[in-house]
Parts: C-alpha cells; structure tokens; sequence
C-alpha cells in the first residue's frame, strides 16, 4: 500500500498545501513550529478517522476557519483508492472512500494499516493505564474487526452501568436485577476482549523482544506483562464481589477496562529503572513489534511515520532503522526532522528511492 499524494485544506497551521510522494522515502524537514508533524498527522487521520496529537476535533480546524479536509490517493491492491475527511464545526466528522461516506468510523479502521513512532510515545512510558489499553486496542483492532465491535459494545455498557451507579446513589435506591443485565452485558463482552488481549501478547511479546535486541544491541532483558481482574475470576463474578465498593464510588471498579501492560527491563519497571536510551529503545521496539505483528495480519506494509526520529535515537540508531527499508519487508516511510542535511545523510545509505520535502 503507497501514499501516492496528499492535499491539506485549513488542516492546522496549513491554509492549502500539495504533496506527491515518493513510493519509498518522504522526508518532511523544516524548523520547528511550521507544521512536519502535522503532515504526519494528517496521513494518520486518513488511516484512523482522528488525529494522533489532538483528541478534539474542531482543534485540528486552521485558525479562524470553518472546516477542514484531508484527501489521500493510495494505490493498495493495484487499485486506486480515495480517501477524504472533513469537518465542519458544528457538524460530525465526514469519511469518505471514494467518494461513498462511511456509516461508521469503526468499518474504515485496519483498511489503511500505519504505525507511527513519536516522542508522544513516551506517554506509554509514564502515563497511566488507559494509554497502554489504546497502544493494545489500536493494533489489535487494526486486523481484528470483531474486536472493535467488543470494545465498542463493553465500552457503551460501561457507561450505562456508571450512570445506573449515579442514579442509585442520588435517588438512595437500589435495583439489583437492572444491574445484574448490565454485569452480564459487560461479562460477556469482557471475556472476548480479555480472550483477544491474551493471545494478541502471547504472540506480540516475542516479536517485541526481538526487535529490542536488534535496536539496543544490549544484552539486558525485557518484558511487557499482561495484567487485567479476569486472571483471577469472570467477570460476573468479580463484579458481583465489588457491588459495595461501586456503589460508594459511584463508577465499575472491575473489569477489562481496568487492565494493564507493565513495561520492564530486567525484571523491574522501566519508568524507575530504565536509562532514556533504554527507554527510548523499548518504545521504538514496541512500535517496530507493531509493524511486525500488523503486516503478518493484514499480509500488507503499513505505512510506517518517523516523527522528529532524531528526539528519540542517536544518529547510528536512526541509520539502522532507516537500513530496514532497503528489506522489501519494509514499505513506505515518512521522517519528519528539523535538519534536512541530516536526514539526507542517513537516508544515502540506503539504495532506495526518497524525496525530501523542505517546509
């Protein structure tokens, strides 16, 4: 699959701006602030239907500005397909795939697998919880339509299930056969989930230690641990166990929406005990081990963004990243950078075609 142009409309800093890429390499370099990472972001909105960097939508609108629109041309399958997204404030986010509107964001999710690897990404490091829940959730569902649909259902049920908590506690009343419907709802659904996380890991985990050996040339071990509520009982039982507890909190206090993913390095957490180039390392493995595990799926190349690579390894690292293009395993990749004649430099190295693009 291969980003073969672009074009931006009142998306963030750009008022209108073209581009047509290299089916390789595309370095985007420029000095800060003029808007490298917003063309990435942008290539992440067309696989994902929202951007990477900023969860409100209207907030990728230009100053001042009514609407935006992104379009992508992509030759995937010896086809051509067209992608385009708008927004106009006041009204809900538009997809459309050749020129047909999605009924649902969730249908267009996997059909344009992408890996992105930015300093953002450190968030998975010394966030809490839910972050780590996302990283699982966003490659899972990348090839895994029915997960989404779970998730999308816990989710709903979820939020039912607190507002029913609310209303017990404001009213001082109690229904505990309403209740119990929602505990088997969010059971069900909670099980297919948890069942999905611990196969998904048990697949991931190697991969991602293989590729930290690779990056960090080190000798140390690491780990990513699964832990999630459903280790212990089903979830209808759990839930059952905690009633006093949700109720004084007003919010479910079990279930899959509380699970984790622990990140250690010799046997200890990276967040405490890990240097930032091991930190670093780890989190470019974890998104390498994404790629990995996503073209084994889909049987296609993601397309792989590089933001402000050069925030996150040293010069010699970089180069043995960007090495891997010259494996066919690899498909096209984005680098955004603040020094084109660094990232000319690197990308030389490899006997590959590649466009520089200056901002």
């Amino acid at each position: 699959m291969i980003l073969k142009s672009l074009s931006l409309l009142n998306y963030k800093n750009f008022g209108s701006k073209s581009f047509i890429f290299n089916s390789k390499i595309n370095c985007i370099v420029g000095n800060n602030g003029i808007g490298k990472t917003n063309v990435l972001d942008a290539i992440y909105h067309l696989s994902f239907g929202k951007s990477y960097f900023n969860p409100v939508a209207t907030q990728n609108i230009k100053h001042d500005e009514d609407f935006f629109v992104i379009n992508g041309n992509y030759a995937k399958e010896e086809k051509t397909e067209k992608i385009a997204i708008s927004l106009k404030r006041g009204q809900k986010k538009v997809i459309k795939r050749n020129g047909k509107a999605y009924d649902k964001f969730s249908d267009h999710i996997g059909f344009l697998p992408l890996v992105i690897v930015s300093p953002a990404d450190s968030d998975l490091i010394v966030e809490g919880s839910s972050t780590r829940r996302k990283f699982i959730d966003s490659v899972i569902s990348q090839s895994d339509k029915d997960y989404l649909i779970q998730l999308i259902n816990y989710n709903k049920v979820l939020t039912q299930r607190n507002a029913l908590l609310k209303y017990f506690a404001l009213n001082h009343t109690f229904n505990k056969d309403t209740l119990d419907v929602y505990n088997s709802q969010l059971a069900e659904y909670g099980h297919i989930i948890f069942e999905k996380r611990d196969a998904f890991l048990k697949t991931f985990i190697p991969i991602f230690k293989k590729r930290y050996k690779a990056i960090s040339n080190g000798n140390e071990s690491v780990n990513l641990i699964y832990t999630s509520d459903l280790y212990e009982a089903n979830l209808d039982t759990l839930l059952k166990n905690v009633i006093n507890k949700d109720k004084a909190l007003q919010y479910t206090s079990a279930g899959i929406h509380k699970d984790d993913l622990q990140f250690n390095i010799e046997e200890h957490p990276i967040k405490k005990f890990g240097s930032q180039g091991q930190q670093k390392s780890f989190l470019i493995a974890l998104k390498l081990a994404q790629f990995d595990f996503i073209k084994a799926q889909s049987g296609e190349n993601p397309i792989l963004l590089l933001d402000d690579i050069f925030d996150k390894l040293d010069e010699h690292r970089v180069a043995q990243i960007i090495k891997l293009v010259d494996d066919e395993n690899f498909g096209q990749l984005f680098i955004s950078d603040t020094h084109a004649e660094r990232t000319e430099h690197i990308v030389k190295q490899v006997h590959q075609s590649y466009e520089i693009f200056r901002l």
